[in-house]
This record gives C-alpha cells, sequence and structure tokens, in this order.
C-alpha cells in the first residue's frame, strides 16, 4: 500500500510539472470558443488574398525601414514584405536583445532559422500578418 502512495504521489507531481512546462514553453494556442480570452495573444487577421489587395501598394525601400531600427520605432523587411513591430516588441516570448538587433533591417534569414536553425511556427506566421505595412521595393 504504500509503494501505491509514493507511486501515485510521484506520478501526480511529474504530470503536475509536465503542464507547467508545456504552460512555459509551448505558445498559447488561439481560444476554441467563441469566448474571448484577455491573456491570449490578439487574434491575427485572415491574410488578404492578392485579389483583394487595394490596387496601390505602399512600398518602402531599405533605407526608409533602417530609419526605424529602435525599441520604440522598429521596421523589419521579411520576405519582401513590409513589418512595423513596435507594439510587437514588448510581446515577443524571446528575450529582447535577440528581436531588438533586427529592427531596421532586412531579417528574413533571421526570421527563417530564429538566428538558431529553428524555424517559426505557423502561429508565428499568421501573427505577422496584423503588423504587415507594405512591401519593400526591389533595390535598383
Amino acid at each position: 500500500m504504500r509503494r501505491l502512495f509514493i507511486l501515485s504521489t510521484m506520478l501526480f507531481f511529474l504530470a503536475m510539472g509536465g503542464f507547467w512546462a508545456a504552460s512555459v514553453w509551448l505558445p498559447e494556442a488561439p481560444a476554441a470558443s467563441g469566448a474571448p480570452n484577455p491573456q491570449a495573444a490578439p487574434t491575427p487577421q485572415a491574410a488578404p488574398t492578392p485579389q483583394a489587395a487595394p490596387a496601390r501598394q505602399t512600398h518602402y525601400t531599405l533605407s526608409e525601414v533602417a530609419r526605424h531600427d529602435t525599441r520604440n520605432d522598429c521596421w523589419m523587411a521579411i520576405r519582401g514584405q513590409v513589418y512595423d513591430f513596435t507594439r510587437y516588441v514588448p510581446q515577443h516570448p524571446s528575450d529582447p536583445s535577440v528581436f531588438l538587433p533586427w529592427c531596421g533591417k532586412e531579417a528574413s534569414q533571421a526570421y527563417r532559422t530564429k538566428s538558431k536553425g529553428r524555424s517559426h511556427s505557423s502561429y508565428a506566421d499568421q501573427l505577422m500578418i496584423q503588423y504587415r505595412i507594405g512591401m519593400l521595393q526591389a533595390a535598383n
């Protein structure tokens, strides 16, 4: 009986540790129900289809992006698109020292590899949509 108690207690604490670790390291999934979750990240908007895009796209040069290179004004060019991540900087899950050096720069490779050889999740791809402000103008 004592072995059963010890074994069940160990399994209980192991399960609790697993749930805690998952809550710390796994990204939050959007709420499945219609009820809003006040602690969840903002729900990304659906990606506009090319047909639904306005006739005139805003284009930015890399030198224009480079002027927005601080924590309080952070733009990045990723895969030919320009994003204003200023509102997202405090929400980014990694240390700011990982994110902030890419402000004002072309950051496609950093986004693709997280500077560690790992790619971002599809959730991150969806989250980016709401921060898109235009397209990167090709260099002449």
